[in-house]
């Protein structure tokens, strides 16, 4: 990356930015935060101002006559004519009313026009494609018809004939008419044009009003209220977006439109001068301003009052919003510019960028700090944004990906239609899923949003991750794989179970056989943690602690023994005893459950059936550890609903010229036909899941030769991190038949497996597929520390169509189900050591 410009380097502020963010900015260290659409940073010296204000004055309710009270009403004055000073409003043309965030402002303007007029027969809307969602759900409440604006000609057009769009109206009550857009796309970072409310405001013809919601734009760039070029009836905004705190919105409303609200019904405490609550039906609603009318009950008068500091704080780091709109600008410039001309080694684009022709980067007026985009490989395949966010998560990298809460302008951007997106939606998809490719076509789109706080360094680290991890820097030739030998080379170098999920796995004694059933071995995530808010099963992934609660089975007690934080031995305090038997309700009363209770659970998106442990005290043995409530759960018998999730390679090998991994990733089928469909517990994807010991040593090889010289840190990853069931590995004093030589290690030689035998009796497995990885491979097990390995390598390593793969995914065949095997026979079960004979593609 090249040094930043001469203007950079002088700064904009009277700071370098980089001192700033030492400073005011501790929660940036190791961090490339680039989600500032989405909210802003707040400064520290902002929360220490609020809090020597907080605790150098006594604050109370502003609906009294108290001392407390009046220097809280006296502060809420002062800061709301200091705001519509900040945004040039003159306090004579506009009022400001406090709401919670830009969508209140926005339903409380669409409540107030649905009862407006004489006749409350609703009225017209219209709006931008560009629009933030909650601009969009304006329609719903807009009876008198709606209009989506597809271009800016088409607005020109209607403001230029004005009316022609909406339905007849008559004299006596003229349909009331809205006009909302977004002053800057909060998906791709446009501006539109400002001129357009005063243009209605001069043209329109009786009730036609304009919404402005400025959240987007007033983040990184001015807002002139008081140029006569800019005349909006209502403006909405969060301030969050700029300040990063406090969490509160404002609608500025121009006085001569406010006549708007006078017919609202609804009222609310402090709004009212009088209520007759008995009797005759009457309130006499206050009249001194349009605020007093319309902010219902007790306003969140802490945070107006933290305003003051975010105020303060600001034009003391940052001077003006001028200066963050130079700075902001050059920075998304200079990183839309890199990502612009980034090309693969066959000179394809790396990245798809969604702009507009009528914008630029280089003009503070039509373009702010926004990128949207998203990526695609050297064979022109598109890129999953999920598995970049990962990614990106991992390598301690903010950003946001999705439709970003502006479905027009996403549909646009994307070339999707509406038949589409309903196809997508009844084949799945969701908002904030990892459906990203549907139908060959991008659902969603990755956006980078700069702040004020964003430096040169920021621009130079995405670069970089985007360089290193998507752009092919030449045709890779997978590897051809070893010749299969030796049947009996392969065995189980150990077993796991992991009963409640997500938690700690219990090793299965060497010597000891241990029963596989069609969902699974024996007990394996037969539990889980549910949160007692949601029902939502706990994941390591969100709560990495979890890898600390550490259960063991004891089949002599017939107990699962559960400790939390350590690996405590079985006499040691602070554990909690849970019966392995379904038909004990006197254990289970005395120590779990005085009123167990069936409830539906979420876990891995799908809804299932649960027993949930209701004792207090469970739930504060899992609660006290995690820090968060939630207590136990168990699947009931007999109840297996849910199935494999697991799928074969969309293509098989012969189709893809794409590899570029070790292995094929075969179609799982085997040439004895199509698996069965497997049942699964609590698992997210398939019964079982197998690695192999010589795709871990080979994985920390390409860890170790990917890691910096010098750093003296170990970056070499455990297989437990990968939370395999089997591990299989290699008996390298084993002999070719043909030779009679000694063999190496055969990394990811599983993938070409279609099926297997284990044990002296051939129990027999399907291979149902390849498992795919998240970040949570990245959680240490034995200390639940969070690293960038080995996701890091295996996105390198083992990717394929932007998914990464490493284990394979089985489960019982259906000639081993066959029979009943509850007589005690060893014939459904396998031990550490046992041989693994493998069938191949």
């Amino acid at each position: 990356m090249e040094d930043p410009p001469p203007e950079y380097a002088n700064g904009y502020y009277d700071e370098a930015v980089e001192q700033l963010r030492e400073r005011e900015y501790p929660s940036l260290k190791d961090v490339t935060y680039l989600d500032h659409a989405g909210t802003t940073l707040y400064a520290k010296s902002l929360i220490e101002s609020f809090s020597r204000d907080l605790t150098s004055n006594l604050f109370g309710n502003p609906h009294s006559a108290s001392a407390s009270s009046q220097l809280t009403t006296n502060r809420v004055d002062d800061i709301r004519l200091r705001v519509l000073r900040f945004f040039n409003a003159d306090p004579d043309v506009y009022d400001l009313v406090f709401v919670a965030n830009a969508t209140a402002g926005i339903k409380l303007v669409a409540d107030a026009l649905r009862d407006y007029g004489e006749r409350r027969s609703g009225f017209w809307y219209g709006y931008h494609v560009e629009s933030h969602t909650s601009l969009v759900g304006v329609r719903e409440v807009a009876d008198a018809g709606n209009k989506c604006f597809m271009t800016d000609d088409e607005v020109e057009k209607w403001i230029a004939g004005l009316g022609e769009d909406a339905p007849p109206t008559s004299p006596e009550d003229e349909t009331p008419k809205l006009f909302a857009y977004p002053a800057q796309s909060n998906m791709t970072g446009r501006r539109l044009p400002l001129r357009w409310c005063k243009e209605i405001c001069q043209a329109r013809k009786g009730n036609c009003f304009t919404l402005l919601d400025a959240a987007a734009l007033i983040s990184t760039a001015p807002l002139d209220l008081g140029d006569p070029c800019l005349t909006p009836d209502f403006v909405v905004l969060s301030f969050y977006k700029i300040f990063g705190f406090p969490d509160l919105g404002a609608l500025i409303v121009r006085k001569d439109s406010g006549h708007v609200f006078r017919r609202r019904r609804y009222f609310g405490g402090g709004t009212v001068d009088m209520v007759i609550a008995l009797g005759t039906q009457w309130h006499a609603k206050k009249e001194v301003s349009i605020h007093d009318q319309l902010e219902d009950g007790t306003l969140p008068f802490h945070n107006i009052i933290a305003l003051d500091s975010a105020l303060e704080v600001h034009k003391r780091l940052y001077g003006s919003m001028a200066n963050i709109s130079s700075h902001t600008g050059l920075l998304a410039n200079e990183l839309f510019e890199r990502l612009s001309s980034l090309k693969h080694y066959n000179g394809s684009p790396v990245c798809q960028l969604y702009t507009s022709p009528s914008s630029s980067y280089t003009d503070r007026s039509t373009q702010g700090p926004i990128i949207a985009f998203n990526l695609r490989d050297s064979r022109g395949n598109w890129v999953g944004k999920s598995e970049v966010e990962k990614l990106a998560s991992v390598k301690g990298i903010h950003l946001r990906s999705g439709t970003l809460c502006n479905p027009g302008g996403a549909a646009s951007h994307l070339g999707l239609n509406d038949t589409e997106m309903l196809q997508n939606f009844s084949a799945g998809q969701r908002c904030g899923d990892e459906h990203d490719i549907m139908q060959g076509k991008p659902t969603g789109a990755l956006r980078v949003s700069f702040g004020a706080m964003s430096s040169w360094g920021d621009v130079t680290t995405f670069i970089n991750f985007i360089q290193e991890f998507y752009v092919d820097k030449g045709p890779v030739v997978a590897p051809a794989l070893s010749t299969p030998i030796a049947n009996s080379r392969f065995y189980v170098e150990s077993l796991c179970v992991y009963p409640i999920k997500s938690c700690a796995g219990f090793k299965v004694p060497q010597g000891m056989s241990w029963r596989v059933n069609r969902e699974g071995l024996a007990w394996d995530r037969e539990w889980c943690l549910i949160h007692q808010g949601t029902g939502v099963a706990l994941s390591q992934k969100r709560y990495p602690r979890m890898a600390l609660i550490r259960p063991y089975i004891d089949l002599d007690r017939g107990v699962l023994r559960v400790t939390c934080g350590g690996l405590l031995s079985s006499t040691e305090e602070g554990h909690l005893e849970i019966s392995l038997a379904r038909d004990d309700p006197e254990l289970v009363s005395a120590e779990m459950c005085q009123n167990s209770m069936q409830k539906s659970s979420t876990v891995c998106g799908d809804r299932v059936i649960v027993q949930v442990y209701s004792s207090p005290a469970v739930s504060s043995f899992f609660s006290d550890f995690l820090g968060i409530p939630c207590t136990l759960a168990r699947l009931p018998p007999q109840t297996f609903t849910r199935y494999s999730k697991a799928h074969p390679a969309e293509r098989p090998v012969h189709e893809r010229p794409d590899m570029s991994m070790p292995g094929s990733f075969p179609d799982a089928t085997s040439s004895r036909g199509k698996p069965q469909q497997n049942p699964i517990l609590l698992s997210n994807e398939s019964p079982i899941l197998l690695i192999s010991r010589s795709s871990v040593n080979r994985l920390n090889e390409s860890i170790k030769a990917n890691s910096k010289t010098g750093t003296g840190i170990n970056k070499a990853v455990a297989a437990d991190v990968f939370r395999a069931n089997i591990v299989v590995a290699e008996n390298l004093s084993a002999t070719t038949a043909a030779s009679g030589e000694c063999s190496g290690e055969q990394p990811y030689i599983e993938d070409s497996w279609t099926s297997l035998r284990i044990g002296p009796h051939g129990l027999e497995f399907d291979v149902l597929g390849s498992c795919r990885r998240c970040q949570m491979v990245c959680i240490d097990q034995l200390t639940a520390e969070r690293r960038e390995e080995p996701f890091s390598t295996l996105a390198k390593t083992r990717r394929i169509g932007g998914k990464i793969f490493f284990g394979r995914h089985i489960g019982l065949s259906s000639s081993s189900c066959t029979g009943d095997d509850d007589d005690g026979s060893e014939g459904r079960s396998i031990r550490v050591g046992d041989a693994v004979i493998p069938s191949y593609d």
